[in-house]
């Protein structure tokens, strides 16, 4: 029987890579000269610093723009709306990459399967959906239709199996 899984991932060492080119821009900067501006990385978890907002704003562009042309997704970020005073007058930001198809997104996607009336069935495995049916065609329509359903989340469909 076909099957393959829905899953979220994120290349660690390409989020790391991005954070450290990030890191060198704003120090190469002009308008970074003197400033406190950088990004941390502990594990999955971003911080980002600066001496104002107006300059944290402008660090995290530059990462989001790191981690675009590095091939993550922008989407995977869960960036706090919450801007910590760390001392003085300087700012700092975390971020989050989120790695895994959380709980109640696997339940939307297994129930769009269901409503959606196909020969397949899905089944949360973990952060993962496995979804098998009894055609890959029927498989290929289910991709496209959680493909169209969820756009706000970046998904990755692999391990196909016939």
């Amino acid at each position: 029987m076909p099957s393959f899984d829905i899953v979220s991932e994120v290349d660690k060492t390409e989020v790391k890579n991005a954070v450290e080119q990030t890191n060198k821009e704003v120090g190469t900067r002009f308008d970074f000269k003197g400033t406190d501006a950088r990004v941390e990385q502990a594990e999955l978890e971003l911080t980002v610093f600066a001496d104002n907002e107006f300059q944290l704003d402008q660090v995290q562009d530059i990462l989001n723009g790191k981690l675009s042309k590095r091939g993550v997704d922008i989407r995977c970020l869960e960036i706090s709306e919450k801007i910590e005073k760390v001392g003085g007058n300087k700012v700092k930001r975390a971020c989050k990459v989120k790695v895994g198809v959380e709980t109640e997104l696997a339940k939307k996607i297994v129930k769009i399967l269901k409503d959606s009336k196909m020969k397949v069935q899905g089944s949360i495995q973990g952060d993962t959906v496995r979804v098998s049916g009894a055609k890959r065609d029927d498989l290929q329509a289910a991709i496209a239709l959680v493909r169209k359903s969820i756009p706000d989340f970046p998904l990755q469909y692999q391990n196909f199996r016939d």
